[in-house]
């Protein structure tokens, strides 16, 4: 066996051992010893589930034959271990590949792998690296490299990888080329554990993506008999001899279970630990749990008691505590939990606000937009000055990465009551990381609980005083959501804000929503009703439109294999044609069950809603872009099945399809800057004259 087989298939064995179930692949030659590795322990994954077969895999190092699988490992019938099971995705795109992984790891919240060849195929994964980094999403991006000489020679495809990301990475690390020599199993085997524990945050740290560098010489691939021919580069390999162990072949290679290696074999086993068991384990709790998930409170101190606690994921991941590490908060009526991407499991936030008698403003993609407490309309009622003046906060918590409206943002600079300054708590993401865009942070906490007011509780306490507070927010949520329904309710057109709510309502339970970060995502902000049964993701770490739809398919897919249901993504032209790439998905390659809804304005909706549409003249080509674009025949250039949309009507019937497939529907750019201005308008009336009550009562509403 050569070092650079050897290296493969010890590393991808490790990665699988501590917990990597999905892999994606960009095809290259200087990375296929990982290719080849990967390949093979899907291989005899399939076999493994059902498939008969005998002998072994052209690179096999698992016995084929029927297994069952019992949680995420393969056993034989008679119970013996076989090996988890790992499933391989292969792109022709470096970038699709990337966001691919991405979608994959945010829906499974386990890392997951994603490979490349050597030069500019790394760059092309360096946007999802950005977003994986901004949005805590677990990746391990492992690029092949050219050995160091011939670094710096011209050589092609050679390019300077060494901390390619820059900050964007937990942890960089140039693996070293492969030798033939003792030590080299226990290292290599250490390097995949690391790579795992930092990517899914081990002690509680921020997950996010790893770097790790591989530098190969050549030969690449087990067979001898292709040494001295062309690479990807056109060029002889760099060995065109033996391979370094002396091996005339690797016919009788042996696995890496451990078993002897012979006199002519590899220097040392190459096997991991017994029973399947990673090299390092680290005490900390399964990456496939939610962040936020193990809650950092004193036994006494239940959500159904008088005190709230919450902490996050820098709790989750430290096991049980003996007390309470965070901040514990005397109570006050004027309070608002602002939940933005990614807030952690919504649970513990909406226990917190309904025993404090607090409102919820949650972004679609926060996991917190349901509950008694939730609102709906909260947008318009920030963008209505009357309202906010008459609502200052005493306290704001804040989780997650709020920033989605530039009225949410105002709200969190906002004073306070009578001037005196707001408190605003952060519940950071992890040790060192927080979001607090609008820089009026008072504290960062891991966790927070409520003291009892008196005796009796919290929970008597404010059953006795009423909660005046909640209620008109409420009022108004309700006062604006039914006039912008009127409105929306209308006979007319297709709109943009109309297939948000009733798309995130028409849903089943058990769906996944991948919104797309523009106009998308900010629709469903200011229309979708609260409610359980429905999982909102989006890419809100850089909040681009690269890679959506990659991102929805990988995300589609390990909804789906964990369980989940049917999967939709709601895209605009733009980000659907950016990742155009994303829907060629090859004829051997695992296919969610995902409908594209995609809405076409011909070019860049949201900029009809800022301050460039007041620029008539260079605005439709420089900030509007429209494109032309058949989406249909796009769709049947990818083989994948497409339906017009022309009458909201018919959406549901065109929803319950099965598949990979697309829903176009075809709107008005200008048009629908007008509408979102009327809902505007009609919703602010209604807030104006909502019922009110007391020191509640907006400015001017009579």
């Amino acid at each position: 066996m050569n070092p650079s087989t050897a290296f493969g298939t010890v590393f991808a064995d490790e990665l699988v051992r501590c917990g990597v179930r999905e892999a994606v692949l960009a095809p290259g030659s200087r990375s296929a010893p990982l290719a080849l590795a990967l390949f093979d322990r899907a291989l005899s994954g399939r076999a493994l589930s059902g498939r008969a077969s005998s002998g072994r895999a052209s690179f096999g190092r698992a016995p084929f034959g029927r297994g069952i699988q019992e949680g995420s490992a393969w056993v034989d019938p008679g119970g013996h271990a076989l090996g988890p099971l790992l499933r391989l995705h292969v792109r022709i795109d470096e970038r699709s590949a990337g966001f691919l992984a991405l979608g994959l790891a945010k829906a499974s919240r386990r890392p997951v792998v994603v490979v490349c060849t050597s030069g500019t195929a790394a760059a092309h994964l360096h946007a999802a690296v950005i977003e994986a980094d901004e949005a805590g999403v677990p990746l391990i991006v492992l690029t092949a490299d050219r050995p160091p000489e011939l670094r710096g020679t011209g050589a092609n495809q050679t390019i300077d990888q060494l901390k390619l990301y820059g900050g964007a990475v937990r942890w960089f690390c140039e693996a070293g080329v492969p030798e033939a020599r003792a030590g080299m199993a226990g290292y290599w085997r250490s390097l995949a554990c690391k790579a795992w524990a930092l990517a899914s945050g081990a002690g509680g740290a921020f997950p996010g993506p790893v770097h790790v560098n591989v530098p190969l010489r050549e030969p690449l691939v087990p067979q001898h008999g292709i040494a001295g021919e062309p690479d990807d580069d056109g060029e002889p390999d760099d060995a065109g001899e033996p391979d370094d162990a002396g091996e005339p072949d690797d016919a009788d290679e042996p696995g890496i279970a451990g078993e002897p290696i012979g006199a002519d074999g590899w220097p040392e086993p190459l096997g991991g630990r017994p029973g399947g068991a990673p090299w390092t384990n680290f005490g900390i709790a399964s990456p496939a749990e939610p962040p936020m998930a193990s809650l950092m409170r004193p036994a006494a101190a239940a959500l159904t008691g008088p005190a709230a606690a919450l902490a996050g994921p820098a709790a989750a991941l430290a096991g049980p505590a003996t007390g309470f590490a965070g901040l514990e908060l005397d109570w006050t009526q004027r309070g608002v939990i602002v939940c933005g991407d990614g807030a952690g499991p919504a649970e513990q936030l909406l226990e917190l606000a309904e025993l404090a008698g607090w409102p919820v403003l949650a972004e679609p993609s926060s996991g917190a937009r349901r509950g008694p407490n939730a609102l709906s309309a909260y947008p318009y009622l920030l963008e209505t000055p009357g309202f906010v003046a008459a609502h200052r906060p005493e306290l704001i918590v804040s989780a997650g990465r709020p920033g989605l409206s530039r009225s949410q943002l105002a709200f969190l600079t906002a004073a306070g009551p009578a001037g005196h300054q707001v408190r605003h708590i952060v519940v950071a993401q992890g040790p060192g990381r927080w979001a607090d865009p609008a820089r009026t942070a008072t504290d960062v906490v891991s966790g927070i609980r409520l003291r009892e007011l008196t005796g009796t509780g919290l929970a008597g306490a404010a059953a006795r005083r009423g909660r005046p507070w909640l209620e008109s927010w409420q009022r108004a949520d309700a006062a604006a959501r039914g006039a912008v329904d009127a409105v929306l309710d209308q006979t007319g057109p297709l709109t943009e804000p109309r297939l948000a709510r009733d798309l995130a309502a028409a849903l089943p339970d058990g769906a996944l929503l991948w919104a797309a970060s523009s106009l998308p995502v900010r629709d469903l902000d200011q229309q979708m009703a609260p409610r359980a049964g429905l999982r909102v993701l989006a890419s809100r770490g850089a909040s681009g439109i690269d890679g959506l739809v990659s991102s929805a398919i990988g995300a589609a897919l390990a909804h789906q294999a964990g369980g989940g249901g049917a999967a939709f993504a709601l895209l605009g032209d733009l980000a659907f044609l950016h990742d155009a790439p994303g829907l060629m998905v090859g004829p051997a390659e695992p296919r969610p069950d995902l409908c594209v809804v995609v809405v076409n304005n011909d070019g860049g909706g949201i900029f009809s809603e800022l301050e460039q549409a007041a620029i008539p003249g260079p605005f439709e080509r420089v900030f509007g872009t429209p494109h032309g674009a058949d989406l249909g025949q796009l769709a049947r250039a990818a083989g994948l099945p497409y339906a017009r949309l022309d009458h909201l009507a018919d959406l549901p019937a065109l929803l319950a399809g099965s598949g990979l497939r697309i829903i176009e529907m075809r709107t008005d750019r200008a048009a629908g800057a007008a509408l979102r201005a009327l809902l505007r308008q009609q919703a602010a009336a209604a807030i104006g004259t909502a019922p009110s009550s007391g020191w509640f009562r907006v400015p001017g509403s009579g």
